[in-house]
């Protein structure tokens, strides 16, 4: 076990102490059951996690997205011009986040790429857990995994355990143990993230976390 104690975890992903002593037992099972157990598998992980959790702290998908990023960030097969300036954020309007999450994660892509197949299943089952799962395919599967109905009960990706259970399950599932043994964090980014979404960011924390295991 290379995850021993608080202040690795606080070092490694620039985490609260709160959080750290509360994510550490679950991330050392979470590590023991998934085989994330060298320098470059525990950096990777832990660095991806940080990222999509803002180091440990959100377990719930933020989707208050302004006008601008929605057009940035997904294409028009996925929300319109249209939509994003009817439920994107403005200095005059919240974001619509339940309609972003329904037309984002919904529709043929939504169907292709996370198994949605039914309207509202984008916000129901958007990104939770360290890793934000995300999609009716991914909370069906890892719920089989770890012995939790996740696709009718969403809510339990929130609990500390399954948060933690549920990113290593991701990890493994795709390959990504093989892909942090080349230390390929390009790579472990688009598995991850699906592109380059702050890659920059997850670099700096894998150097910060190697520094700690390596």
């Amino acid at each position: 076990m290379m995850l021993t104690s608080v202040e690795q975890l606080q070092a490694a992903t620039g985490c609260s102490r709160d959080r750290a002593i509360l994510f550490l037992p679950f991330l050392q099972g979470t590590m023991k059951a998934y085989q994330i157990t060298n320098p470059r598998r525990v950096s990777g992980f832990l660095s991806q996690i940080s990222h999509e959790s803002a180091k440990l702290e959100q377990l719930e998908e933020n989707l208050n997205y302004s006008v601008e990023a929605l057009l940035k960030l997904f294409g028009r097969h996925r929300i319109s011009e249209a939509d994003a300036r009817k439920f994107g954020r403005t200095a005059t309007q919240r974001a619509d986040q339940q309609s972003i999450a329904n037309l984002i994660y919904g529709g043929e892509w939504g169907r292709k790429n996370l198994g949605n197949t039914q309207w509202g299943d984008g916000w129901a089952l958007r990104g939770r857990g360290l890793k934000q799962l995300t999609g009716r395919a991914n909370y069906t599967r890892c719920g089989a995994a770890i012995g939790e109905d996740l696709a009718n009960r969403p809510d339990r990706l929130l609990m500390p355990v399954n948060a933690a259970l549920s990113a290593g399950w991701f990890w493994a599932t795709n390959g990504l143990n093989e892909v942090a043994d080349r230390g390929d964090i390009r790579t472990m980014t688009r598995i991850v993230n699906g592109g380059a979404n702050g890659l920059a960011q997850r670099t700096a924390l894998y150097g910060q976390a190697m520094e700690v295991f390596a």
